[in-house]
């Protein structure tokens, strides 16, 4: 994920900061604790694409 790109592109929902998740390519939002799918290097920001974080993953 190009950091310039991270800079940029915000929570569809709440417009707050996303923070990229390597290991298993998505976008996470904590203010809303969800989860952007990033598929072949490209951001879904949809928010019916998104998941819902764990209490776990929250962490």
């Amino acid at each position: 994920m190009d950091h310039r790109l991270l800079e940029i592109i915000a929570c569809p929902v709440c417009h707050g900061k996303l923070i990229f998740d390597k290991e298993n390519s998505e976008l996470i939002c904590k203010i809303d604790h969800l989860a952007y799918p990033v598929r072949d290097n490209i951001p879904v920001l949809l928010e019916n694409e998104a998941r819902e974080l764990s209490l776990e993953e929250e962490k």
